[in-house]
């Protein structure tokens, strides 16, 4: 980061989550605790869907949940792209919502043409979006 005087530009990043991962330190792979803003536990299967609040990283600091290295940008610089509502975030967050509460109505009503089936399963690809 000193190539790229980060420290002066202070740049927000927006990239891969690999790539925002390499910047915080986090170790690469299968890890335990792979979200860079949680504590998500990816090896506790059984609260995937169900388990609706996990504690936010309060700090990242080597040798502690799964953090390798001192982090080379800010954590409240990094944006996250769009892309990766494709790639699950999306479905992870319509599964873990209550149904009926507002929140849910209100993403209901943003994509009409969807079956109320698919906007239960969290399917927000194809077509009609």
């Amino acid at each position: 980061m000193v190539a790229i005087n980060y420290n002066k530009f202070k740049w927000q990043i927006c990239g891969d989550l690999k790539v925002t991962a390499l910047l915080l330190g986090l170790q690469h792979g299968f890890t335990k605790y792979c979200c860079i803003i949680c504590e998500w536990d990816s090896r506790a299967w059984s609260l995937h869907y169900s388990r609706k609040y996990w504690s936010a990283r309060k700090f990242l600091e080597p040798g502690i949940m799964n953090v390798e290295n001192q982090p080379q940008v800010e954590l409240s610089k990094i944006l996250l792209p769009s892309m990766h509502l494709k790639l699950g975030l999306m479905k992870n967050f319509v599964k873990a919502m209550n149904l009926e509460e507002a929140a849910f109505t209100y993403l209901r009503e943003k994509f009409p043409r969807l079956s109320e089936a698919k906007v239960k399963e969290g399917i927000f690809i194809g077509t009609k979006i």
